[in-house]
């Protein structure tokens, strides 16, 4: 095969598969070198990225998938069911902010935090797909532990969680930091 039939099958690949792949699994499965298919896939990436196309090629830290792009966001919402795409309430987004900076977190954790039964704010975020099961927790009666996936990135428009911003608290906390002479201590700070 050549480079332009290699990124041809890289293209129906991701295509196919709809979730994000690693280009490491693309080129075990092409059998050439990752580093060929990061080139192939940031080309491809160029190309998606001119105006006539109504899709993207997305990097989703080491994962890339296929999206529509944000112009053409209306019509696809039109087109596909309307109950994952509504609004999150305050609620919602409170219990997506506690999961996206403290993941893996278990339900009784969310609780905790809230202060208040979050059982049905949880399984709202499971069914818009912003939120996954990521197995047990080494805790006693090993409870389910939840975190964010790929379906949040995109809707965010991040690559990955790193790109959160930062907390007020850290925020905060960073700019004194930054004031303070060497060796100073915070007050109230041991």
């Amino acid at each position: 095969m050549d480079l332009k039939q290699y990124k041809a099958a890289v293209e129906a690949m991701l295509f196919a598969h709809a979730d994000p792949l690693p280009a490491a699994r693309l080129a075990e499965v092409l059998q050439i070198e990752p580093d060929v298919v990061e080139r192939l896939l940031y080309s491809l990436q160029d190309e998606y990225e001119k105006t006539e196309h109504g899709i993207a090629l997305l990097q989703l830290e080491d994962r890339w998938q296929f999206a529509s792009k944000k112009q053409c966001g209306d019509f696809v919402k039109k087109i596909l069911d309307t109950r994952r795409n509504t609004p999150l309430s305050p609620a919602a987004l409170e219990v997506l902010t506690i999961i996206a900076y403290n993941q893996p977190v278990s339900r009784s954790f969310i609780e905790q935090v809230r202060g208040i039964d979050s059982s049905s704010t949880v399984a709202s975020l499971v069914e818009k797909g912003l939120v996954e099961e990521a197995g047990r927790l080494d805790l006693p009666g090993r409870p389910v532990s939840f975190r964010t996936t790929d379906v949040f990135l995109r809707t965010f428009g991040i690559s990955g969680i790193a790109q959160l911003p930062p907390l007020h608290g850290d925020s905060h906390d960073m700019m004194l930091e930054e004031e303070l002479p060497d060796g100073a201590v915070q007050q109230g700070m041991h």
